[in-house]
């Protein structure tokens, strides 16, 4: 794989960002296109691929239960998860559909409980039932709850593995991956755009841009206005050392007005049980450590009228899951919620990703795929999860707007 600029930097398209949902569009832009004999490059300012949201994934195969009927997200959830599954299969890539439950531990929740199944319904998502108290142990012997939904058809896989296959595929068709390559700015020619990077000046006919946590800025390079800001959340999880505690995916209700699903129980594809996450505000939009702190992603976060406006609305959710970051034995007590017979010690710090949260201006989660275009270039602005889940879909829904908008 490419860590230094070719000789003849001159491309029919040029994709940037190397993560899941970069390498699925270069992937499915490369297979449909392929009689064309386009030279495609993919650049990545980092020295390896999947490095930050796809490769910091819990894994999950979501089924999409949770979102609105008809919207984009639901669409493209279901179409994805089939079109993984199908993939998985047939490049032998290690994968389980395990189903998972949505629990309800209080009355409280059944009200949004029966949403979700409404949803599910309405999404066409095959294998959901509903599980009685009793039956929830049947599935889950350790976690308690009045109501279930059991989701059959969700399941686990690694991100970061799918997301090196997408490359080799990419490089097999004849596309080019360069690495260590940073975007500093985008100029626009007569016929061409003109990246500048760290590794010299790159020429397209056309551009599409996967930036992941730094969507916003690079359309903004490219004189576009999203209207939105990427704020990082980052998510902290423990480990589960019991593992005979969970067989496969356990979940709490969420609360609709966040976007986060709550304090969960994942069974990872290699076996590791994780717990979580919480979700706090990251001083560095990639950053995964509590130490970690970049002054211009903290300045554009703190700066930025869209944040304080959430801030405002959910300071209460907010000092909650802040004091979980802090506590080990505030974040135990949540646990305790759906499994009650765990104990403090059967849990240790584990690992953190990072949630690139995009805000309108005044306060909105924006939480539906969103994507922008100009003459030549398509920008995905917003790919939140289930994007790992989706990459084949969003790949393809991109690979048909250019073929609309570049006249393929």
């Amino acid at each position: 794989m490419n860590t230094t600029a070719p000789t003849a930097p001159h491309y029919d398209l040029i994709i940037i960002g190397g993560g899941i949902v970069g390498l699925a569009t270069a992937c499915q832009l490369s297979d449909r296109f392929r009689h064309r004999s386009l030279r495609i490059l993919l650049i990545e300012k980092e020295p390896e691929l999947a490095f930050h949201q796809t490769g910091h994934n819990s894994g999950v195969i979501h089924s999409g239960v949770y979102y609105k009927p008809q919207s984009l997200k639901a669409i493209i959830c279901q179409k994805g998860r089939k079109a993984l599954v199908s993939f998985a299969q047939k490049h032998h890539i290690p994968h389980d559909i395990c189903g998972k439950l949505i629990v309800a531990t209080q009355e409280s929740e059944l009200p949004q409980l029966e949403e979700i199944h409404r949803r599910a319904i309405a999404n066409e998502v095959e294998d959901v039932e509903w599980l009685s108290a009793a039956r929830i142990t049947d599935y889950e012997p350790y976690c308690a709850g009045i109501k279930a939904l059991r989701v059959g058809c969700a399941g686990i896989i690694n991100y970061r593995t799918v997301a090196q296959k997408y490359a080799e595929l990419f490089r097999a068709q004849g596309g080019d991956i360069l690495l260590n390559c940073e975007l500093l700015d985008i100029e626009e020619e007569n016929d061409s755009t003109r990246l500048i990077t760290n590794q010299g000046v790159l020429h397209t006919r056309y551009l599409i841009a996967c930036g992941g946590s730094q969507c916003d800025r690079i359309a903004r390079k490219h004189h576009l206005e999203p209207n939105l800001r990427i704020v990082g959340f980052r998510g902290e999880y423990y480990e589960l050392l019991n593992k005979e505690r969970v067989r496969n995916l356990i979940y709490p209700v969420p609360n609709p007005n966040f976007p986060w699903l709550g304090v969960h129980f994942t069974r990872m594809i290699e076996g590791d049980i994780e717990c979580g996450p919480n979700a706090v505000f990251a001083f560095k939009r990639d950053g995964y450590r509590k130490s970690d702190f970049d002054w211009q992603d903290t300045k554009d976060a703190l700066t930025y009228s869209g944040f304080w406006k959430l801030v405002s609305k959910h300071l209460g959710y907010g000092i909650q899951e802040q004091y979980r970051s802090l506590s080990k034995r505030a974040f135990y007590k949540s646990l305790l919620l759906l499994i009650p017979s765990l104990k403090m010690d059967e849990i240790v710090s584990g690992r953190a990703g990072v949630r690139a949260l995009a805000l309108s201006p005044d306060g909105t989660m924006i939480d539906d795929f969103k994507f922008v275009h100009n003459r030549n270039a398509i920008h995905v602005l917003n790919a939140p999860s289930p994007a790992a889940t989706a990459s084949l879909a969003i790949g393809d829904y991109v690979a048909t707007m250019a073929q609309e908008r570049f006249s393929w």
